[in-house]
């Protein structure tokens, strides 16, 4: 997605002295407890912690999960952002769904919908301090949330043709 984004470069990192190099990161989905294992093992815990002091960093699905504070089981975390997620709180894999939001901060976004990509989701349950929700369902269920330059959204905005979300992230950035 980023690479059809004019004038802008997507690295992979698995490693911590790849992250001196970026602007702004993005934690993908997956399987959280995985990606946070193996952020330990490969000593990248600390330097995303040191990362997101300075840049811009953004949680999808599995990436809100490592980036909150709580998510109510021991497992390894992040620990970034004011917020409490419950892991896989829409149901399994056949519960995926997909919904319209209206996300006020993405240009347009009160009229024109962002179509969220919903896949064994996390939820927000509560933001606290200076966390702010930016996105809600239509049942009032908070999907995304953004604290100074951290951003966490329940959904995958990649999985659309919509760049709405990541040219919001690429403004962070700038």
């Amino acid at each position: 997605m980023l690479q059809r984004l004019t004038g802008v470069e997507a690295v992979e990192v698995r490693l911590p002295q790849e992250l001196n190099r970026l602007d702004g990161l993005i934690i993908p989905g997956g399987e959280s407890t995985t990606i946070g294992k193996l952020a330990a093992m490969y000593q990248l815990t600390e330097p995303l912690r040191r990362f997101a002091d300075e840049k811009p960093l953004w949680g999808t699905c599995a990436g809100m999960i490592l980036m909150a504070k709580e998510v109510g089981i021991d497992q390894p975390l992040l620990g970034l952002m004011d917020i409490v997620v419950e892991r896989n709180a829409f149901g399994r894999q056949k519960e995926s769904f997909e919904e319209d939001l209206y996300v006020k901060v993405l240009e347009k976004g009160a009229s024109k919908p962002f179509h969220g990509v919903f896949i064994r989701s996390p939820r927000l349950v509560e933001t606290k301090g200076k966390a702010i929700e930016i996105a809600r369902l239509a049942n009032g269920t908070p999907v995304a949330a953004r604290q100074g330059n951290l951003l966490v959204t329940a959904f995958h905005p990649e999985l659309t043709d919509d760049t709405r979300f990541h040219q919001y992230f690429l403004g962070l950035i700038k």
